[in-house]
């Protein structure tokens, strides 16, 4: 589990199919991220929960510090098509423009660089998704390539390693 100052970060896992679907199933969120049945939200939780097994990390569920409310997802997403990690976060719109997705996001990534080997993550955004591109850019995130991911143009932005002072 990783605390911040108002968050909880926890792994995900496939109890939490329900916040998962409800989350994915507001147009304002999924016009850029999709949207899950109930099955496709299982399979995708499953498929977290081994990666946190095989690799040791992968995606957390969001939860306000107070409350424990479900308030979207975060986390390490590691790509097989790129062999490359994904820092991604996903919140529910009612929760934007409170600073808590670059919150959650710069605990992941200042965890990712403390625990894992990886010589620098990559975020993959949406052409028209602004408010991610702003999220990338306060974590020190520049563009590096342009590609096509699971059928959709992105932008694939990357952070290296920190250099040791």
């Amino acid at each position: 589990m990783i605390e911040t100052e108002r968050l909880l970060l926890r792994p995900l896992t496939a109890a939490d199919v329900e916040a998962f679907v409800a989350l994915h199933a507001d147009e304002r969120v999924n016009r850029f991220v999709g949207a899950y049945t109930r099955e496709q939200a299982r399979e995708r939780l499953v498929a977290i929960e081994r990666q946190w097994a095989e690799r040791g990390h992968g995606l957390c569920a969001v939860e306000l510090k107070p409350s424990g409310e479900f308030i979207g997802r975060v986390g390490l997403n590691y790509w097989a098509e790129l062999d490359e990690v994904e820092l991604g976060w996903t919140l529910a719109a009612e929760f934007w423009g409170h600073g808590y997705a670059t919150e959650a996001a710069r605990a992941c990534l200042d965890w990712g660089f403390a625990t894992l080997a990886e010589e620098y993550f990559i975020s993959l955004i949406r052409p028209a998704n602004t408010p991610s591109v702003r999220v990338a850019e306060r974590l020190g995130f520049a563009p590096l390539r342009d590609g096509t991911f699971l059928g959709h143009p992105v932008t694939v932005y990357a952070r290296n390693r920190p250099s040791a002072a």
